[in-house]
């Protein structure tokens, strides 16, 4: 059953509002929007890109009837703070997660992380949190005046590099979604998060070009972290 359907099947549409990550995803707020909600969008967790559960709380008004937790990049959203405060709040909390991939291509991404963790400079690496399972390897590049993520981005494909922009633009900042509300990291890892390749067919050469690649461009930022 699709998020729309579950929340037309939980009596949550006209007049009610859902809280809903605007970071990626604009499928969540499609489907809020086609149940008959109105999509609210609350500000994400920096280290896991996930919806923050104190942002939740502060989006909750007279009219939330639910909130669409998205676990991302391989890292869970809080579920047991956000059920919590749906409790509290007497507000219904589904979850949208991502496609598993089997226990050994895991373990693979891990291992390729692991690699980037012990050898990447330059460029801020994701948080090793528990269970994380590196769907994707997300790292930031801010810019600070020099080289932005996608002057980085461009270059490292130069080099022979395969990385995409995870998030190119925010929900909250599509035409259709447009909101006047304040999402610093939202729009803070829209601008800054790069993912890198980690895949279970790289080779270690592969990994070690990333690496090369990454710190030969990396050195130009010296970011304030």
């Amino acid at each position: 059953m699709g998020t729309a359907a579950m929340l037309r099947a939980a009596g949550v549409g006209l007049g009610d509002e859902v809280v809903v990550p605007a970071f990626g995803n604009v499928e969540v707020a499609e489907a809020v929007a086609k149940a008959g909600a109105l999509p609210v969008f609350a500000d994400i967790d920096p280290a896991t890109y996930c919806l923050d559960a104190a942002a939740v709380e502060a989006a909750v008004t007279a009219r939330t009837a639910a909130v669409v937790a998205v676990h991302r990049f391989g890292r869970l959203a809080d579920i047991p703070r956000l059920h919590a405060l749906g409790q509290r709040h007497g507000l219904l909390v589904l979850e949208q997660g991502e496609s598993e991939a089997p226990y050994d291509e895991i373990a693979q991404r891990r291992e390729r992380a692991a690699y980037l963790h012990a050898k990447l400079r330059g460029v801020r690496a994701p948080e090793d949190g528990d269970g994380h399972t590196y769907q994707q390897y997300v790292v930031r590049v801010p810019g600070n005046g020099r080289p932005d993520r996608d002057a980085f981005s461009r270059a490292l494909r130069a080099k022979g590099v395969e990385c995409r922009v995870p998030v190119k633009t925010p929900v909250h900042r599509l035409p259709e979604f447009r909101r006047c509300v304040s999402l610093p990291e939202t729009e803070r890892a829209s601008d800054e998060t790069l993912a890198l390749p980690v895949d279970a067919s790289l080779t270690k050469r592969d990994m070690q070009r990333v690496v090369s690649a990454c710190n030969a461009l990396g050195g130009l930022l010296q970011p304030a972290f």
